[in-house]
């Protein structure tokens, strides 16, 4: 097993992650969608997106949105918000830094406080989910939303076994990050949303030689190539199909918007 390196890990991916992270032409307009609509967004609202990446979802809301104050999206990989294109689509801000950096105020936002954040499947790689939750919902006006988008405790993917554990190892249980937000003062409650997957099983083999999941680069060359193996095996049929479900974790400070 390879010493799981994050930064590194997005940094190499970062040319070709849209490439990698689109399943298919309704996947990021759903989850965008889901977003929206879960954080009640309008257009007035100061939103950030916490360890947006690539801003695929970021790009879809402010489509939609059309926001007054353009959408921060938040990566410590700048060669990730790279990816945005120079200058940045209309509506986007991108903004070199981690989560950790948005919560302990080590930067300066363009907003004084947000109405609107989300973490979509990046809580897992916070070293210490419970201070940092603290410190983003600290950045929140009364009334603001913090909404953590994750995947749950198991899941049905179509990896090779090994994966699917040690997924179930590193993945935090969505409960708990509820107990975190509460804790923080927030009002926080769990919801779930599901959506079917069909990729063709080349391309979805394709994505996990190139370790398009974090998970996957704990793993050798060889051990992926092996585990490719072992899914060939088990799915003999040419397009995958598979259910897609997440955690929604909404919070909430209580008050109207400032």
């Amino acid at each position: 097993m390879e010493q799981r390196d994050v930064r590194g890990h997005y940094e190499e991916l970062a040319a070709e992650y849209d490439e990698h992270w689109v399943y298919g032409p309704d996947h990021i307009p759903w989850m965008s969608a889901r977003i929206a609509e879960t954080l009640r967004l309008t257009s007035t609202d100061r939103i950030a997106d916490i360890g947006s990446g690539t801003g695929l979802f970021a790009r879809e809301v402010a489509a939609a949105l059309r926001p007054e104050h353009p959408i921060l999206c938040v990566d410590p990989s700048a060669a990730m918000l790279e990816q945005l294109g120079s200058p940045p689509p209309p509506g986007l801000t991108p903004l070199v830094a981690s989560a950790e950096d948005i919560a302990e105020d080590r930067v300066d936002l363009p907003y004084e406080q947000l109405d609107a954040m989300w973490l979509k499947e990046s809580v897992h790689h916070l070293p210490d989910p419970a201070r940092t939750l603290r410190g983003l919902a600290d950045r929140l006006a009364p009334g603001g939303r913090l909404l953590v988008v994750m995947l749950p405790a198991t899941i049905q993917y179509p990896l090779f076994e090994a994966a699917l554990t040690r997924f179930e190892e590193l993945q935090p249980d969505p409960n708990d990050i509820v107990g975190h937000l509460r804790a923080a003062g927030l009002d926080a409650g769990l919801g779930h949303g599901e959506h079917e997957l069909r990729i063709d099983k080349d391309k979805y083999l394709g994505m996990v030689r190139a370790r398009y999941m974090s998970l996957l680069s704990t793993y050798t060359d060889s051990e992926i190539e092996k585990g490719i193996e072992e899914m060939r095996a088990a799915h003999p049929e040419p397009v995958l199909v598979f259910p897609d479900r997440f955690a929604f974790v909404l919070a909430e400070r209580r008050g109207g918007k400032a």
